[in-house]
């Protein structure tokens, strides 16, 4: 019998949070997968929506290759572009779209040998400071782009900083500064992430990049009744014990029973992927009832209270997160977002469905 500890992903659920987001949008939607798509499993997902997204992206080369590896022939957008000539000539070879975010990488686009041409999507850093070209430099770079005799065809972009945040006037900003930037450029745009897609219209453009919300996590923190959760975090009950009130549990005592305490131990950990810094309180569902993790969160095993479910025992089913635990909840209980606890997940068994 194997370790219990088991990440379960349904993929009728990936299909139809993309088609919520393309349908929201309206237009055309990249199905992100970096980062194994957010810790989903980036060929799995890719193979599911194959038959249904207008085109991936990824964060780097080597993530577009492994997709092309498996057979995956949809466009596949590199969204740090190219770090070097090695990465432009791959593009060239596997049909790979490069985002051009500095100058450096518009001087490669133009220094590219004759061969397959290259989709460009020029990004334009409209204020979150971090990559993408001055918007007072986007007309002149389009031109130049334009004039490449390597480049097929050109996508203006940016990307927002606090779309999460309905009430921040940030995002307004940003997309003036991006309509002043590309002002008279033609061809498609693209502007809205996920929190865009669900929270900022006046982002939608022709092309949007959906990512945390394809696999069922709102990035606002909220719960969301029309997306689904892909991937369900469980493992079991495997032991048993009562404490008395006033004894204290697991590394450095952190929990104290108030009364005498029921504690279920659980065979899931830090090295799981669940976070260390959950804390006492952190929801948990156990034989499908809601209670609580109690104690620090050990590298292989947790502890949860089962004082008030008399009927589990040894054997019962425990989500950590999925359909009744939103990962949203654990990620707030744990300090951190949901992003970082789905990219996480390793070690445990994991199946497609």
């Amino acid at each position: 019998m194997s370790r219990p500890a088991l990440a379960t992903f349904d993929l009728a659920a990936l299909r139809a949070n993309y088609a919520h987001a393309r349908a929201v949008h309206g237009g055309r939607a990249l199905a992100v997968l970096k980062a194994n798509a957010y810790g989903h499993g980036a060929v799995e997902c890719a193979r599911a929506l194959a038959g249904d997204a207008d085109a991936f992206a990824v964060a780097f080369t080597e993530e577009a290759l492994a997709l092309r590896e498996a057979g995956i022939q949809q466009p596949i957008l590199v969204l740090e572009g190219a770090f070097g000539m090695d990465d432009m000539r791959l593009a060239q070879a596997h049909g790979l779209w490069l985002v051009v975010h500095q100058q450096e990488q518009l001087r490669m686009l133009e220094s590219l040998r004759a061969g397959a041409r290259v989709n460009a999507w020029l990004k334009i850093d409209t204020g979150m400071h971090r990559a993408g070209l001055e918007p007072g430099e986007a007309q002149a770079c389009w031109q130049r782009l334009k004039a490449c005799e390597q480049v097929a065809g050109i996508t203006l972009m940016t990307h927002l900083a606090s779309a999460d945040e309905p009430d921040n006037p940030v995002t307004a900003r940003q997309l003036a500064a991006f309509e002043a930037a590309t002002a008279g450029l033609p061809g498609p745009r693209s502007v809205a992430n996920s929190a865009g897609v669900l929270a900022w219209q006046g982002a939608h453009r022709d092309w949007a990049r959906p990512g945390i919300m394809l696999y069922g996590a709102d990035p606002r923190g909220t719960p969301s009744d029309m997306l689904q959760p892909v991937m369900q975090l469980t493992s079991e009950v495997f032991n048993l014990r009562t404490i008395g009130a006033g004894e204290a549990l697991g590394y450095g005592g952190s929990f104290v029973a108030e009364r005498p305490t029921r504690v279920g131990l659980v065979a899931m950990g830090y090295a799981d992927g669940y976070p260390r810094r959950a804390h006492t309180g952190t929801p948990v569902a156990v034989g499908g009832h809601l209670t609580r993790i109690i104690g620090r969160v050990a590298m292989d095993m947790l502890t949860v209270d089962l004082t008030d479910l008399p009927e589990v025992g040894v054997g019962a089913p425990v989500e950590l997160w999925g359909r009744q635990v939103s990962v949203n909840s654990v990620a707030a209980a744990a300090g951190t977002i949901a992003y970082e606890l789905l990219c996480n997940v390793k070690r445990v068994r994991r199946v497609y469905r």
